[in-house]
């Protein structure tokens, strides 16, 4: 006899929450941390640009694996396995390649979030997929936020290793929870995985491709700002460990309330399109004013409305990008579209490492800016090409 799936649901949450508390304990002190080790900014932006190099390399084709076998569980165990590795390379004192292993290690466990959301999803009717990747969006920005909220009072409490433990401890606790995950029956004809011929079919799905493209730049701008550079302009200004960790709720708790009404109140209210070009034109303003801040408070200004304007379109490009896919080759769309937004990943943080080295911290931040309104552009040629459409279908 099968679990019942709301038990199943609260157990793959709970799961869930702790991948993401394990991956983030230590993401705001991740910078000030690499530099008190002697590493310099461009050498930093290696560092945190590795975490997104490795998921570009691995996400499609861990997503083309699971299709292809029709198996998430043992990929979401491989996920919450690496994550506590990752955390204990980082704690190896000597060289700057175990930090660079240890956020390598974090990539790989990241990558295996393709089977997190579609395990998810399989919890629900095909037709309810995005208010499912609304669900888990919101778990995973609560997730995140925990971690990051950790960090700051952990750091400054016990010491500079101390989000690592923790989130080492976290990890190894969430994976003993995902042991006992039951993955749901799959009608027969899945059962035996996808063909690649389908798989080919899969990422040429118009829409897929549209919103990973837009994906890539999303997370080129939330690598550069708070899970890149913005906590080192933070302590650049004095902040404290206390300030470090608000400055992550600023952040943090708007993007997790925008997550939770966007598939439901935004986006049927003003359409997916126009919500998502409001999220990337806030943002944009939001990081280039980074450049023009010299208060700790202002700077939390910033990142509150930073973090709302993120949580209307992160949310709702992870759920179109499986709309238009057949349940069998979800993994396979969720794996292309979480590869294509992991080169967003190791692209905005090595790019600005290397402008930020040579040119101030604060050039960074005017390219974040960039990426946010070619986004938006982006978005505005995307509305006009589905009215056009629309048109001609009802002419």
């Amino acid at each position: 006899m099968e679990p019942s799936t709301r038990s199943q649901r609260l157990l793959f949450m709970t799961v869930t929450l702790m991948f993401w508390i394990a991956m983030y304990t230590y993401v705001p002190t991740l910078s000030p941390y690499l530099s008190s080790r002697g590493l310099s900014l461009d050498l930093i932006g290696v560092v945190l640009g590795s975490y997104g190099f490795v998921q570009l390399l691995i996400r499609f084709p861990l997503g083309m694996l699971s299709d292809r076998y029709g198996k998430r569980k043992p990929f979401i165990l491989l996920g919450m396995l690496a994550a506590s590795v990752s955390c204990l390379l980082f704690i190896i004192p000597g060289s700057w390649l175990w930090p660079l292993a240890g956020r390598a290690m974090a990539g790989l466990c990241a990558s295996t979030w393709v089977a997190f959301t579609v395990m998810y999803a399989n919890y629900f009717a095909a037709e309810d997929a995005t208010k499912a990747m609304g669900n888990i969006s919101v778990m995973t920005v609560s997730g995140q936020m925990i971690g990051m909220l950790l960090s700051g009072w952990m750091s400054e409490g016990f010491g500079a290793d101390a989000p690592f433990v923790l989130g080492a401890v976290i990890g190894g606790i969430g994976l003993l929870l995902a042991l006992v995950i039951h993955e749901p029956a799959k009608p027969l004809h899945e059962r035996s995985g996808i063909s690649f011929s389908k798989i080919k079919s899969v990422i040429r799905t118009k829409l897929l491709l549209q919103v990973a493209l837009l994906s890539l730049l999303a997370h080129c701008v939330l690598f550069i700002t708070m899970f890149g550079f913005t906590p080192l302009k933070a302590e650049d200004m004095g902040g404290s460990g206390l300030e470090l960790t608000l400055l992550v709720f600023a952040f943090m708790a708007p993007h997790a309330l925008a997550s939770m009404f966007t598939a439901r109140w935004f986006a049927p209210r003003f359409g997916n399109w126009t919500t998502i070009g409001a999220g990337f034109i806030l943002s944009a303003v939001c990081t280039v004013s980074i450049c023009y801040v010299h208060s700790i408070w202002i700077l939390m200004l910033t990142q509150v409305i930073n973090g709302f304007a993120q949580g209307l379109h992160i949310p709702l490009l992870l759920g179109l990008a499986i709309r238009d896919v057949d349940p069998p080759g979800r993994a396979t769309a969720m794996g292309l579209y979480q590869a294509v937004y992991a080169a967003g990943m190791f692209a905005g943080p090595f790019l600005a490492g290397w402008l930020n080295e040579s040119w101030g911290l604060n050039s960074g931040f005017a390219l974040g800016g960039m990426f946010g309104l070619i986004a938006a552009a982006l978005c505005l040629v995307y509305y006009r090409s589905d009215r056009k459409l629309i048109k001609s279908i009802n002419d």
